[in-house]
This record gives C-alpha cells, structure tokens and sequence, in this order.
C-alpha cells in the first residue's frame, strides 16, 4: 500500500533537493567554465535523494532506512572516485566542451544542470515510491533483501572495478598489458557500468517488494540504457577502438554481461 499524500511530500524534498544541488554545482561551475563539474554531484544528488526520502517517508522503515544506506554510501564512493578527476586538472572535459560549443548559458544550464537533475529524479522513482509504501504480509516481501544483496553486490562489483582500472593507470606504460583485461576486467570489457546497473536493478527490486514499487521499473531499464547504449559502454568502445590489442580484448571477453560459463569454468 502507498500513502500518496505522503509520496506527494517525498516527491516535493526530492525535487528541493535536487534543485538545490544542481543550482550549486551550476553557480561553482559555470564561471570557472567547467560544466563537466556536474559529473560529480550525480551521484551525490542520488544520495541525498535518498536520504532525504527516508526522512519524511512513512513507509516501511527498515527499507527506507537500507536503501538510503546502501545509494548513500554508493554515491559517496562514486563521488570521492569522481571528483580528484574533476580537481586535478584546469581543463574541461573536451567532450562537454564539444557538446555544448556556441550555446549560451541558459541553454547550458538546461542542456547540463535541468537535465542531469530530472534524471536524477526519474532514476530514484523506485527510491521515492518505497519510501512511501507499507511492506506486504505475503511472500513479496522477500523481494526487499534480494534487492538489497544485489545493490550491495553490483555497488562492490563497481568499486572493484574502479580500483583495478586506478591501479592499471598508475601502472608505467612500459610496465601494463595493453588493455586492462585481468581482475573483474576479465569477466566484462565494462565491469564498472555493470556493477553500476545492478546497483538500480537491486534498488528497484527492494521497491517491487510493495506492489506499487514494481510500476517503476521503466527507471532501472533508463539506468541500464544509458550505461549500456548511451553515454556508457558503447561510447567508451567506439573511444577505445583503435588502440593496440584491443579488438583481441573484444574477441575474448564478453561486452557487458559475464558468460556464466566462463564463471562457472566450463
């Protein structure tokens, strides 16, 4: 059951919160002429969404309070890996600087900051709905711990994934194969968006423990396109394309998804 006076209050905070996060990222980042500083706040954003839903929610507490625990400290991860990328260098990101070339500030701010937090908010739907939804008596509830094991697990998988990637890169040139293919880089040429996808899939299978939760899931399939399709896994492929040794990594290791035949040793 959903208390949609109280998801209306949710919804509300989100949108506040929102605001207030892109309009800062956007008042920092527009004089320095760094954009691409909206990279760091997505996940943060998401986070605080989060959080902010388990505090005026009135449904399930435990669920409120795990998934506020488990976006919370993914977003904080997320964030401390963005943002030393963000700080340590003047120049901005040449793909912002290609995609927004000529366009004045309000059509940046509607094209960066408008867009990036109505994103935010359609991704944290399943967040938003759960907060203000009671959990079933039948078995459906079951559905709220496999979420939260496969949140947790695709959160481990991405933080993995970006360590091994660091410790490639910080590597000597001479030193490293030339495409990073062992550790979990060894099970998927996109490790990092997968465990990224599985955080969202594990959010809105949490979510979908309440009947109305499961109505969100067009949220986790938007996540799951725009790392797979977007600006995720297949930009980074057509980026990588010509770089020695790479198609031999394509002929061997799965795109996205693991082979379980590969995990399983057969």
């Amino acid at each position: 059951m959903i208390d949609l006076r109280n998801l209306r209050r949710v919804a509300a905070t989100a949108l506040g919160v929102t605001a207030a996060v892109q309009a800062g990222t956007a008042a920092v980042a527009l004089p320095k002429g760094r954009r691409d500083y909206v990279d760091v706040v997505w996940g943060p954003g998401l986070g605080a969404i989060a959080i902010s839903s388990a505090l005026v929610g009135s449904g399930d507490a435990r669920r409120r309070w795990a998934l506020a625990a488990v976006v919370g400290g993914w977003a904080a991860r997320l964030g401390a890996h963005v943002l030393p990328r963000m700080t340590g260098h003047d120049e901005e990101d040449p793909r912002y600087a290609e995609w927004l070339e000529g366009d004045s500030t309000a059509r940046v701010i509607g094209k960066v900051f408008v867009m990036q937090g109505a994103a935010q908010l359609a991704v944290s739907l399943p967040v938003q709905v759960a907060a203000a939804s009671t959990l079933p008596r039948s078995a459906r509830r079951l559905l709220l711990p496999a979420g939260i094991v496969l949140a947790v697990g695709g959160a481990v998988l991405e933080a993995v994934a970006d360590r091994q990637k660091e410790e490639y890169t910080a590597t000597p040139k001479e030193e490293r194969p030339q495409v990073l293919d062992t550790g979990v880089w060894g099970i998927s040429r996109h490790p990092n968006y997968l465990g990224d996808s599985l955080v969202w899939d594990g959010v809105w299978l949490a979510a979908a423990a309440s009947s109305p939760g499961g109505w969100t899931w067009p949220a986790p399939a938007l996540m799951s396109y725009v790392l797979i399709q977007g600006t995720g896994a297949r930009l980074t492929e057509r980026r990588m394309e010509g770089r020695p040794g790479y198609a031999d990594y394509q002929r061997r290791v799965p795109f996205f998804f693991p082979d379980p035949r590969r995990l399983l040793g057969s």
